[in-house]
């Protein structure tokens, strides 16, 4: 039997992608309201309670107003939006983070889909922190570059309409806060929140995520190639998630946050100075695919029962 899917949103950023990925897909079948009743409660309440599976792609206070409209128990809820990240009840979105996430992410009714800094954040550090070799209590730095999409569609208009920025890359969160530092921190493991200094630079998509360590100040000393190590145990055998060899890393003369664009892949790279004992550890990926669409189709998947790399 073919699924029902409704995209509350699909006019957005993140929903006009998840409906690019599941175009042509015949184990289900995307539902949608006409343009005319998109903001009508009573057609929404209707089509989100007779669908096997909705995705959210709304603002927080409008994916809250969404949730409270489900009252069947059988409809699978997807949220994009950061409301749910760290709700209780709500399983976070994300396969690859844990041993038994993915079991979570079937059985559940509610699922939390992950910020793209996040996604790249937490797989760069959650399997390090568990393993000990980043202290919890460790004052963690994170960086990095997104494509402008990140931004939803103000940041999309400004980069992209008639009196479009000329500016090549600009810092952003300079009040040290952002809406990804709650999941970040959590799901980490971390007792006290990065000291996060993201950026955006003027081209549409795809991102690099940067954990700068100084190893040789840390408890223990660890090298490179033990945090290497430790990362490619934690995602051996994962369709998705590839860490890069030390040979191939060594090769690597330059970056470029598009590699990974239009793809529901992670990439993630430890370099290491042995000589001054640091490390820069960095997470390749798309912002609107594995950090968005990719995942939620991803989630999707498994929460239906269906191939998990169907339409990835």
């Amino acid at each position: 039997m073919t699924a029902k899917v409704f995209i509350d949103g699909e006019a957005g950023t993140t929903g006009l992608e998840i409906r690019q990925r599941l175009a042509g897909r015949r184990d289900l079948e995307v539902v949608s309201l006409p343009e005319a009743r998109r903001k009508d409660v009573e057609a929404r309440r209707d089509l989100l309670n007779r669908s096997d599976a909705v995705i959210l792609c709304l603002p927080d206070e409008a994916a809250r107003e969404a949730v409270a409209l489900v009252e069947s128990n059988s409809v699978r809820v997807i949220d994009a939006s950061t409301a749910h990240r760290t709700a209780s009840g709500w399983a976070y979105g994300f396969p690859e983070m844990a041993k038994g996430q993915r079991e979570k992410i079937e059985e559940a009714r509610r699922i939390s889909n992950p910020g793209c800094w996040a996604t790249g954040f937490i797989a760069l550090v959650k399997p390090l922190v568990e393993a000990g070799l980043i202290p919890s209590d460790w004052p963690v730095i994170a960086g990095g570059v997104s494509g402008y999409s990140g931004g939803g569609r103000s940041m999309i208009a400004e980069f992209e309409g008639p009196q479009a920025v000329q500016t090549p890359f600009r810092l952003y969160a300079l009040g040290l806060e952002h809406k990804h530092l709650p999941e970040m921190q959590a799901y980490a493991g971390l007792a006290q929140r990065p000291f996060f200094a993201p950026a955006v630079g003027r081209y549409r998509k795809g991102m690099l995520v940067e954990v700068p360590l100084p190893l040789q100040a840390m408890p223990g000393a660890p090298s490179a190639q033990a945090v290497r190590e430790r990362l490619a145990e934690a995602y051996a055998g994962e369709p998705f998630v590839e860490v890069v060899s030390a040979d191939a890393s060594g090769e690597v003369a330059t970056l470029d946050p598009e590699g990974l664009n239009d793809t529901n892949r992670l990439r993630l790279y430890v370099f290491g100075a042995p000589q001054t004992g640091q490390a820069l550890l960095v997470a390749l990926l798309d912002n609107l695919g594995k950090g968005a669409a990719g995942a939620a189709v991803q989630n999707l998947n498994l929460a239906l029962g269906l191939p998990e790399s169907a339409g990835l």
